[in-house]
């Protein structure tokens, strides 16, 4: 049975910090490629960053040098370290896990941040 835990969610003051974790069980770690998407109210649900096997990063513009994805085989945990949070960073983050090579996916249950004063 594949499962994606999220943790690390909750509330926080505009420029403070949260780290997520996506603790991945039941699949290969190895050969997936790794994201985060997050969905705000009344939005469509976007990616904020990805990580694949090899261990390439991309992110979305709008989190670019304040976000940092990093995967560790160890453990086979996703983490999202997020810096300087902003108040339009508030939204559910959901973690997300593609098989390199065939249309195999998986999703995290999502856990809520909200960044307000």
């Amino acid at each position: 049975q594949v499962q994606l835990v999220e943790s690390g969610g909750g509330l926080v003051q505009p420029g403070g910090s949260l780290r997520l974790s996506c603790a991945a069980s039941g699949i290969i770690f190895s050969i997936y490629t790794m994201a985060w998407y997050r969905q705000a109210p009344g939005k469509q649900r976007d990616l904020v960053a990805a990580v694949t096997a090899g261990g390439s990063t991309n992110y979305a513009d709008s989190v670019k040098g304040r976000f940092t994805i990093s995967r560790s085989y160890a453990n086979n945990t996703v983490y999202l370290q997020m810096n300087s949070l902003k108040p339009e960073d508030t939204a559910v983050y959901y973690c997300y896990a593609k098989h390199r090579r065939t249309a195999e996916t998986y999703w995290g249950q999502g856990t809520q941040v909200t960044v307000s004063s």
